[in-house]
């Protein structure tokens, strides 16, 4: 399986004279920009070109091919190396991209399958046990969810698979999962 780097990234924060901490002097200092990746959901520091400002919520292209606006990517980061505006933007930023990659979410209820002869994946998501799992499994049986509306409305006991998919993304970002379903 070949692993593919990231092409888009979402800014979360965007640091004009580098990080607070870095005790060099100002003129030495490199603008950091720290982003979200679209696809992976990896937390990447990115170093903008120069006289480059960078938006929160911008989304940039961070390819092999030309950037635009981003000079090089420095790799990726930990939660912990995040700013608080970065922290704060994240829910936001994980929202839109599930907002914006809807169908792929939708394929993931449509085709999970179990993990072992106990465990379903569906029962990863964080407020789905056995009996949401069932509910899900009878529903998809029927006909194959188009939306999360479609979700939404034909599993009554669910109230909001959009939030479901956003909060085990952010846990997974943050390490608090032992399996990964969608960040890499």
């Amino acid at each position: 399986m070949e692993r593919k780097r990231e092409e888009h990234a979402i800014v979360l924060d965007f640091l004009q004279h580098g990080y607070p901490f870095d005790k060099r002097p100002s003129h030495l200092k490199t603008p950091i920009a720290q982003a979200l990746g679209l696809t992976k959901f990896a937390l990447l520091e990115l170093v903008p070109k120069k006289d480059v400002h960078l938006q929160p919520f911008e989304q940039v292209y961070i390819g092999d091919d030309e950037r635009d606006k981003v000079h090089h990517v420095n790799g990726r980061i930990g939660m912990g190396k995040l700013t608080q505006t970065a922290k704060s933007e994240l829910p936001h930023a994980v929202k839109r991209i599930v907002e914006s990659r809807e169908e792929d979410f939708v394929a993931f209820f449509n085709k999970a399958q179990p993990l072992s002869t106990r465990m379903h994946a569906l029962e990863l998501l964080p407020g789905v046990g056995k009996k949401h799992m069932w509910e899900i499994l009878e529903k998809r049986k029927e006909k194959e969810f188009t939306s999360f509306d479609d979700i939404k409305a034909r599993v009554k006991t669910l109230s909001d698979p959009k939030k479901v998919v956003v909060n085990r993304i952010l846990n997974e970002i943050a390490g608090k999962e032992k399996h990964n379903l969608f960040v890499r």
